[in-house]
């Protein structure tokens, strides 16, 4: 379940190999930890990496544009959730993981128009 709250972006991401964009590119070594006994909890990692995390850089199209927010992270709390991302949608209605998931084209016009004082909000 997405966490309630205002949350901050604090990055964004992409594929660089399947669009243009600003922001840093995903590597094809790059993974974001989801294990709360890592020192590196909630946090982006380089593969291989011993212990839980997610690969950034997927087959699918899902992650080719995302945005990182701000929940867990300063400093991560060991359990309190991680990886909470705005991404490309799988298809209309499909649940995530906890993240916030859009048709492309949609997340495209949210982050181009996001200024830095801008807020995901989330309720219940």
């Amino acid at each position: 379940m997405t966490p309630v709250g205002r949350h901050r972006i604090e990055v964004v991401l992409h594929r660089p190999d399947r669009l243009a964009g600003t922001g840093r590119g995903i590597e094809p070594r790059d993974g974001w930890s989801d294990d709360p006994k890592d020192p590196a909890y909630n946090r982006m990692v380089r593969r291989p990496h011993r212990f839980s995390h997610e690969a950034l850089r997927r087959a699918d199209r899902q992650y080719d544009l995302l945005a990182v927010l701000d929940w867990n992270r300063d400093p991560p709390v060991p359990g309190l959730g991680s990886a909470i991302f705005l991404h490309v949608w799988r298809r209309p209605r499909y649940p995530t993981a906890g993240c916030i998931a859009f048709r492309r084209a949609d997340l495209d016009f949210i982050l181009s128009r996001m200024g830095p004082r801008a807020r995901v909000v989330v309720r219940d």
